[in-house]
């Protein structure tokens, strides 16, 4: 607590609206689906499974940078009293050129991925569709509320997201319906229904100013995006493998499934921080206060050390009875699977941090450097020998903390890696002039 403390009085104030925001959505991610597991049959739920993991990896890793863009140029532009509405202008058109290009593929081979990843039921592709587009405009309005400081309205849309959740789930359950599609619908009607309750506070934030060059904004996207894609492919790759290599073991998926929910709880938590904590960073790079760039990411890193260990160890050695009760999951794991879950979510939010920096030092080619190392790691583990629920376990944990360990040798020599350096020390890319 004493970290987390000391980490809130150097962040940008508001942190506490994001935290509320994230309790209320993580607790939504957990009642949705327990909710999922106690009304739908095993093969259903494996189905809403695939479809939440896909949305939750390949989803974020999609949208998600295009938040962490906004919020460093965003804030960036604030620290010199330039407005936000270029920014935001182009940043839609390039969030609707996206997505026009997923759905488009997503449309021709709808027949192949129902029977790849949904036994054939071409309905989950249409779900898994309009969820993207939801989530891909509520990471638009993040970016520009987070960089513009507008916390509060940040932790509406999360708080907004959530309650819906929560309510379409029961009324879901309320309602006798045993429909994966229902409960997948779920992931698209909350988040757009807080999308517009925000809005508001979005173009409010998005003040006229000085022309948005697309270099500038479109130049560290491509590697963000694909750091970000095998971030969220490293802590969803469990469930994924086991229902591309061995798709007939439902029970497996399922298990895996409620299981990497109770073991990701640090991540919800996280979240409370994680935009803020990339505002402050951008925020301290661009008035060059080092200290406070340097504090920001130490107090962080301990944080969710600290945090990890405190969550995880309940987390397994109570695992697998907690499953079973909350998620109604089949018997298919073990403490130790549980373990591997653990650290494997304490790598990954190690990374999480560190990769903060290297996206404010401008350094978005040596993460992407990073993620592939972990995930090269990760994926040998995956395919060496033995029995399939330990390999993906076991990958779990090897490959964030391959990455954590590449991250810190790739901040040698910067503000993080040696305090008496200054953040334009040559050795290292400069920090954001833009």
């Amino acid at each position: 607590m004493n970290r987390l403390r000391a980490l809130a009085s150097v962040l940008p104030a508001g942190v506490r609206s994001v935290a509320v925001g994230t309790v209320v959505l993580g607790a939504a991610s957990y009642l949705h689906l327990a909710v999922a597991g106690h009304s739908l049959t095993t093969r259903a739920m494996a189905g809403v499974s695939v479809l939440w993991t896909i949305v939750m990896s390949i989803g974020i890793g999609l949208f998600f940078p295009i938040e962490q863009e906004l919020t460093r140029i965003v804030a960036s532009r604030a620290v010199r009293g330039e407005g936000a509405g270029p920014v935001l202008r182009r940043a839609a058109l390039l969030t609707g050129a996206i997505l026009a290009a997923i759905l488009t593929a997503m449309a021709v081979f709808a027949g192949p991925l129902a029977d790849l990843l949904f036994h054939g039921d071409r309905s989950l592709v249409a779900a898994l569709g309009s969820a993207f587009v939801t989530m891909a405009f509520c990471y638009l309005t993040r970016g520009i509320l987070a960089g513009a400081g507008r916390f509060t309205a940040y932790g509406s849309q999360l708080v907004v997201d959530g309650v819906l959740r929560i309510l379409l789930a029961a009324g879901c359950a309320l309602a006798g319906l045993h429909s994966a599609l229902a409960f997948s619908l779920i992931l698209t009607a909350a988040p757009l229904v807080a999308l517009l309750v925000t809005l508001p506070a979005t173009l409010r934030s998005a003040r006229p100013g000085p022309a948005q060059d697309w270099p500038g904004l479109v130049r560290g996207l491509g590697p963000l995006m694909g750091s970000t894609l095998l971030a969220q492919w490293m802590v969803s790759a469990a469930v994924m493998s086991v229902q591309l290599l061995r798709p007939d073991q439902v029970d497996l998926v399922a298990a895996l499934l409620s299981a990497l929910v109770l073991a990701r709880v640090p991540i919800f938590v996280f979240g409370a921080l994680q935009a803020s904590l990339l505002s402050g960073l951008a925020g301290a790079a661009a008035a060059g206060r080092h200290r406070d760039f340097r504090a920001m990411l130490r107090r962080a890193a301990s944080a969710v050390a600290l945090l990890s260990c405190a969550i995880g160890l309940p987390v397994v050695l109570l695992g697998p009875w907690l499953i079973h009760l909350l998620f109604a999951a089949p018997a298919a794991l073990t403490h130790l699977d549980f373990l591997w879950l653990c650290l494997g979510t304490c790598g990954y939010l190690l990374a999480m941090v560190l990769g903060q920096a290297l996206i404010v030092l401008h350094r978005h080619r040596a993460q992407l450097v990073c993620w592939l190392l972990g995930t090269a790691v990760l994926a040998a583990v995956t395919f060496a020998p033995g029995p399939i629920a330990v390999r993906v376990c076991l990958a779990f944990a090897a490959g964030p903390l391959t990455c954590v360990a590449a991250m810190l040798w790739s901040l040698r020599g910067t503000p993080f890696g040696d305090p008496a350096e200054p953040a334009t020390d040559t050795r290292t890319e400069p920090l954001p002039s833009h």
